[in-house]
């Protein structure tokens, strides 16, 4: 007989389920046992607080980091800001260690944003392309492969991306350049005036786009390969073609999470120091027309001028690296609110 499995032998039947017997079926709690007896064992309590102390610990310790990095800038900036006033932030020339000092951030915020954008511009599309080509399209094998050689790409140092760019990449580019501006310069941004070629914005720009692909295209080519296969079955069921299946099923379904990625390479676009530094023939100007020689980046400024720099100039430096903190901050949560409004919006919310 089962010790928990009632059985009857008859109608006066006094076994263990019989109704008479209903205080001999064993039971967890006594009757006057307290209910803290089914709380975990302490062994488990103590892994529980030591788990939570440790997650909690770490993320302290991020926003601790955050704010030493804002406050160590911050005080490292305020006497070139004093110098400076509001002209540092709308000053083109760069001479921070002269008598009369004249130092901004205009011409390498406007060259760093510039050439960001450019970058996205040319990137996104082509990673975009390459996620959907990986995930919708490729045999698995194929695929896989391939997703592997793109991954590659972010393991590249910056510096070989920037010793590629001088030495290969802006010599092939000419003729490129040369060819925009004959066919497209009405366009302003693509117009040169002088008909010199070589280390200009769009070079750098290039370079930058290689560089944020292989971000955009694997956060891209995760997204998409969570879509549930349901969407896609239902799309082909109602007669969608493949691109039809993509357009409806699959890029609703990863709009945040596309929108994210953009904004990752953004960060890394902005962010970029050796890679702009090598191509890029520095200039303080604001100049809107990116194939001509030329222009500099607040990242790149500050690698090439920090060496020689004196007292002054090292906090002009570190006030113009405190503004390119802000800028990413800004991007950062910027991309945190573009995101979620993206995901209510795709989840039918307010």
């Amino acid at each position: 007989m089962h010790p928990f499995r009632p059985e009857y032998t008859g109608r006066h039947s006094r076994g263990v389920g019989a109704p008479g017997n209903i205080d001999r079926v064993p039971t967890l709690l006594k009757r006057d046992e307290p209910v803290s007896r089914l709380r975990a064992p302490p062994a488990h309590r103590w892994g529980e607080l030591i788990f939570r102390g440790l997650a909690s610990g770490g993320s302290l310790f991020v926003l601790l980091l955050i704010g030493a990095i804002a406050l160590f800038l911050l005080l490292r900036a305020g006497p070139a800001l004093q110098r400076a006033g509001w002209h540092f932030f709308t000053e083109r020339q760069w001479f921070p260690d002269d008598p009369k000092a004249r130092f901004g951030i205009a011409a390498l915020a406007f060259g760093t944003v510039l050439s960001s954008l450019l970058a996205l511009l040319m990137a996104v599309p082509v990673a975009l392309g390459t996620a959907l080509f990986l995930t919708e399209l490729a045999p698995g094998r194929i695929g896989r492969a391939i997703g592997s050689l793109v991954d590659l790409l972010a393991a590249v140092p910056s510096v070989v991306y920037g010793l590629w760019g001088v030495f290969v990449l802006v010599p092939k580019l000419i003729p490129v350049e040369r060819w925009l501006n004959d066919h497209a310069g009405f366009v302003p941004l693509l117009h040169n005036r002088f008909g010199t070629y070589g280390r200009s914005v769009f070079a750098a720009s290039v370079v930058l786009a290689v560089m944020v692909l292989p971000i955009v295209a694997a956060i891209s080519r995760e997204v998409f390969s969570q879509v549930p296969q349901a969407n896609r079955e239902a799309a082909v069921a109602l007669g969608a073609t493949r691109w039809e299946t993509i357009r409806l099923a699959v890029l609703p379904y990863g709009r945040s999470g596309i929108v994210g990625a953009i904004m990752l390479g953004l960060g890394r676009a902005l962010g970029e120091t050796i890679a702009v530094a090598l191509v890029l023939a520095a200039s303080f100007s604001v100049n809107l027309h990116v194939l001509e020689p030329g222009g500099n980046t607040i990242a790149a400024n500050i690698a090439t001028k920090f060496g020689e720099a004196g007292s002054g100039g090292r906090d002009a430096l570190i006030a113009s690296g405190l503004v390119l903190f802000a800028i990413t901050l800004v991007v950062n949560v910027v991309a945190r609110s573009v995101v979620y409004r993206t995901a209510l919006a795709a989840e039918g919310g307010p």
